[in-house]
This record gives structure tokens, sequence and C-alpha cells, in this order.
């Protein structure tokens, strides 16, 4: 099937972005963000979740969270392109909540088919999930997993489960004695532990979850190819979300450029910051428009997806890079202060840079799909 020459993008996907952004422009400022998760600038404090439950609660009502939820399992099912423009306004506010991992997980259940569809009762129903499958290397590969299938229980060690203290359920991956299955876990069922991560990431937080007998539904026993039906969907959404921080940079830092003065002159006038602020906009236009492409591949050309969200997220993880060390020098010396607000956008910039495999990580997988035979 051809991609439509809008990326599927319709006007309910325009409409569903429009609202997300108009909800974080009247709901959760910066200084709404700075205030909830910076309030502590000391370095050595324990690890944190911060975030708010009240708001969170509203999206969910708002039906978010069911989006990506077929409508026989109660859910909207809207296409991958729409779900992006949502999740670009979610990392444009920089908001910190368990959507994407709740959106990952409910992917990897849609690939899992009829045996995923109690679970994705209980997304539809409100649940927050999440991915647990990485091991202590921080391989995404689910043959790596570190949790066990055995005796009628789950043992070992899930790694980098993000937004861990959000969630109300794990999807697992785990090996077993006929491959890896995947596993449908309630955070707070018995065998369950949670150990906080320290992160850089103040929107975020992070955990590795240890499974000592804990009980779970099998919702797939062929774990390896439900993951590699999902993930595409998986890189393109957080690459979605980079865009939108992406952008809330750029726009921060040419407002602030425009206004403080140096020599008599804005700092916009010098070309030392206007050619490189150009090239961050250059660098967004160029992800965005991957991250749409590789999003409509998800939707349209499943065949095609792998490849193109790999272009998607490589393009995004250097754009966030960019643009990080670009919003914070063009800033000058405030730039560096815990009081302005940009480093809070560098931070998550930065743990989304290397998050399911940073740019070099996802080149090397596009040259095996696109050069690999003839190599």
């Amino acid at each position: 099937m051809k991609q439509p020459n809008n990326y599927g993008f319709g006007e309910e996907a325009a409409l569903l972005k429009e609202s997300a952004r108009k909800f974080f422009r009247e709901h959760f400022t910066t200084d709404r963000l700075h205030a909830l998760v910076a309030a502590d600038p000391n370095p050595a404090r324990a690890p944190q979740c911060q975030w708010e439950r009240d708001l969170w609660s509203q999206l969910v009502d708002l039906g978010w969270t069911m989006l990506a939820v077929p409508e026989e399992a109660g859910g909207v099912g809207m296409p991958v392109a729409a779900v992006a423009g949502l999740v670009e306004e979610v990392g444009r506010a920089a908001f910190p909540c368990p959507l994407l991992g709740t959106l990952n997980a409910t992917y990897a259940l849609v690939a899992c088919g009829e045996p995923g569809a109690a679970a994705l009762a209980d997304i539809a129903a409100g649940e927050a999930a999440t991915l647990a499958l990485a091991d202590r290397s921080a391989s995404w590969d689910p043959t790596a997993t570190e949790v066990e299938y055995r005796d009628g229980g789950l043992h070992g060690t899930a790694w980098f489960v993000q937004d861990a203290r959000k969630c109300d359920k794990f999807l697992v991956c785990a090996s077993t004695a006929a491959g890896y299955g995947l596993f449908w876990v309630a955070a707070g069922a018995a065998g369950v532990t949670l150990e906080a991560d320290s992160i850089v990431d103040l929107t975020r937080d992070q955990a590795h979850v240890r499974f000592d007998g804990a009980q779970g539904i099998e919702v797939s026993t062929n774990a390896l190819a439900v993951l590699h039906t999902a993930m595409p969907a998986i890189w393109t959404l957080l690459a979605a979300d980079m865009v939108g921080a992406g952008e809330w940079q750029l726009q921060t830092t040419v407002e602030y450029a425009a206004t403080r003065k140096q020599f008599d002159h804005p700092l916009g006038f010098f070309q030392a910051i206007k050619h490189p602020l150009v090239e961050v906009m250059v660098q967004i236009d160029e992800a965005k428009s991957l991250v749409y492409n590789a999003a409509c591949a998800c939707d349209t050309e499943p065949q095609k997806a792998a490849q193109f969200a790999h272009m998607a997220k490589a393009s995004a993880s250097d754009m966030a890079a960019y643009a990080s060390s670009r919003s914070v020098q063009s800033h000058g010396g405030i730039g560096f202060t815990w009081e302005c607000y940009v480093h809070l956008y560098f931070k998550r910039q930065k743990h989304s840079q290397v998050l399911w495999g940073d740019g070099p990580w996802h080149r090397a997988r596009l040259a095996d799909i696109v050069i690999g035979n003839a190599a």
C-alpha cells in the first residue's frame, strides 16, 4: 500500500495535536515543570519520581492512553501518525507521565494478537504500563533478558525500566523452556520489587525490577516476533517526543536571542548565534519529516516500517544532541544554571538520545537492512 501524501495525518490527528498543545499551555507551563521536578538541586538527592497524578488522570479521561488500543479491545484505534502528533506535544511540554511506556506496551500487546486482548482491556480501562526487557548491560535484544520463567513464576531482574514507579503493569520479556515469552505482571504483585535508578533526566524515572517467583499472565510465547513487529512504532514515538522537545529548545532559544542584548544588538544579530540556530531548525525539520514518514509506514507499509523508524530515531538522536548543546551555549552563562529551564530539556533529550539505541546504533541496523545482503 502506498503512503498517502499527508502521511495519513488527517483532520482528527490535527485536532488531537492542537488540543494537546492547548491542554499543556493551560495546565502545565514550564514554570510548573521546573517547580515540580527541580525543587531540589542537591546532586546527592535520592532518585525522585515527581509527577502530577491529577493531570495524568485528566489525560486518561481524555482517552489518550487508549488511542493505540484497537476498537475491538475497547480503545480508539488511531493510526500511529496521529499518536506521534500527540507524543510530540508531550515532548514539547516535557510532561512527566507514563504515556510513552503505556503506548509502547500497547503496540507490543496488539502484536500478541488474541492472547493480549485482556491486557489491552486493562490499558483501555486506564491502567499505565511499561516494557521490562533490558539486561544490565542495556541491551534491548529480548534474547539478552535476565528474567526467566520457571517453576510457575518469573525470576530475575529487568533493567532500565522506564517510568516504573508510575505504572500499574509491566510487560516482561522472559526466557522460557520453549524460547522467549511476554508476561503481563501487576506492579504490586507478590515477588515484584522495584529499585529506583539515579538518572540525569528529571522528567522521568527509571528502575530495575526484580522478580522472585512473581505471577503473570503469558500474553505471547514468541516475544521475538512480537517485539520485532512493535519496535518500529516504539522507536518512532520516542523520536516524536524528541522532536517536540527540540522545537521547545529552538523556540525558547530564539526568543532569548531576540531579547538579550550585547554590544547594543540582540544576540540573534550575530552570525555565531543565528547560524547554529538555523542548523537546529534544519535538523528538527529533517527529524520531524522522518518521524511522520516512519509513523505512516507503521500504518500503511509495515514491511518498510523498521527501515524508516531506524532513520527517524537516528536523525532525532543527532538532532537532540545538537539542539541541546546550542540551547545551553546560546543562553550564555545563565544557560548553565539550575534556575534556567533549558537544563530540564537538555537532560530529557540526553536520556532520549540513547534510549532504545542512539544514532550510530540505528544507522548500523539500517545498514543491515539496506546493504546487508550486498555486504
